[in-house]
């Protein structure tokens, strides 16, 4: 092991609060984490956590070191990325994420490709429709839909990207055609929504006459997952928000026709977020600008 492996795996226990999430976040196991602390703990004479059977916190001396070993490893990452500038062989590591529908259907059928002019990069792609954080989660890029919170992350905008109100033929057959905004709120219709913990967005933000209106939707099915919504759409359970291109084939086939379309969803923002020091890696900037490049061309003029 070296003392760099150390340094990686104090940084991570320090940021996760936990030795074995920071472990499966190396790809090592619980021993060989807490194995490398002690080495260091050894080596600098001091103790970097006290630990009980449920807590793991840093000691004044581990908060210390924390800053200092940050340093350390933003420095080794900058060299790297100089020599992979000079080179022109970016290698190493990428860790990305988005949410379900949008890494399924634009980011993941492009991850090939990538490998492909960049043998030498490892793309690590995670999916999952829940708040993502950056650096807990020690992720290099996020793709994601909407306005993040985060303000401390450097956002770069791809694509707006158009949505749809839409249900299944046999749901307008029993319920009736919705004519009016109104109707979401009620008991005439059922809608299906997205939600999980922190999720941003509990309203449909609608373009009316006087302007963008948000709806406060009713219905019986919730979901964390994205494509679990489009199921029960198809189903006939329901009415759904979703951007046009995660259901385009469903719309022409006709398995799901549009709704109020007099009164549109607003188009959500398609960006990425990434840390000021992690885009200073070559790695980072080409697979934004792949996917960049792909995503405009699929999503046609509306991109940004």
């Amino acid at each position: 092991m070296s003392y760099i492996d150390n340094i990686k795996t104090f940084v991570r226990v320090y940021e996760l609060g936990n030795m074995s999430a920071a472990a499966r976040d190396q790809r090592i196991s619980a021993a060989v984490a807490s194995s490398r602390i002690s080495q260091l703990e050894q080596h600098l004479n001091v103790r970097l956590f006290q630990r009980t059977t449920r807590q793991l916190n840093a000691t004044e001396q581990g908060r210390i070191f924390y800053v200092g070993a940050c340093k350390v490893l933003e420095t080794i990452q900058d060299a790297e990325a100089a020599v992979s500038n000079v080179t022109s062989q970016p290698r190493g590591s990428l860790f990305v994420a988005a949410p379900l529908g949008l890494g399924r259907r634009l980011i993941a059928p492009q991850v090939p490709d990538f490998k492909e002019k960049f043998p030498l990069i490892d793309v690590r792609l995670r999916l999952s429709d829940r708040k993502l954080d950056l650096t807990a989660e020690g992720l290099d890029i996020a793709f994601f839909l909407g306005v993040p919170e985060d303000s401390t992350l450097k956002i770069r905008k791809i694509a707006d990207c158009p949505r749809v109100l839409c249900a299944a033929p046999a749901y307008l057959k029993d319920r009736g055609i919705p004519s009016s905004p109104d109707q979401l709120t009620d008991d005439s219709h059922d809608c299906l929504n997205l939600r999980y913990p922190g999720a941003p967005e509990f309203q449909w933000p609608l373009e009316t006459p006087e302007g963008v209106k948000k709806i406060a939707v009713k219905g019986p099915f919730e979901s964390d997952d994205g494509d679990v919504l489009t199921d029960w759409a198809l189903a006939g359970h329901g009415i759904v928000l979703k951007p046009k291109f995660e259901i385009s084939e469903a719309l022409s086939t006709g398995q799901l026709i549009p709704v109020l379309e007099q009164f549109p969803p607003v188009a959500v923002q398609l960006a990425c977020l990434y840390s000021h020091r992690r885009h200073q890696d070559p790695k980072s900037r080409l697979f934004i600008d792949h996917m960049a490049q792909h995503i405009t061309k699929r999503l046609g003029p509306h991109s940004d």
